[in-house]
């Protein structure tokens, strides 16, 4: 299986979260729900420190899991189930928490 690079995984991250910003109203709310619960799952899966990379080899892993939580959170809402929306919002999201991410960007 091919791994997902860095900068594709930032990449499909960026694009989830244009989309949660794009929703309003009450769809808003209930996908910002699922949002928090991921990236609350992600700080117990990645525990303190982590980098950019430990965090999109998570990805790379897979993000069913994000699938059963967003279930899980919104069991009404099936728009609240789109990962590339929920989970890529949420993986960019805790980017930003890496120890070797500041101002927008990976610090190398």
């Amino acid at each position: 299986m091919a791994r997902v690079s860095y900068e594709t995984a930032v990449q499909q991250w960026q694009a989830g979260q244009r989309r949660l910003a794009a929703a309003s109203g009450a769809e808003r709310r209930v996908l910002d729900r699922v949002v928090d619960a991921i990236v609350d799952e992600l700080r117990r899966r990645l525990g303190g420190r982590f980098t950019v990379e430990e965090l999109a080899e998570l990805y790379d892993r897979g993000t069913g899991w994000c699938l059963d939580l967003a279930v899980a959170v919104a069991p009404d809402d099936p728009r609240a189930w789109e990962a590339d929306t929920v989970a890529d919002a949420a993986f960019a999201r805790y980017m930003r928490e890496a120890a070797d991410y500041a101002g927008g960007r990976r610090v190398v």
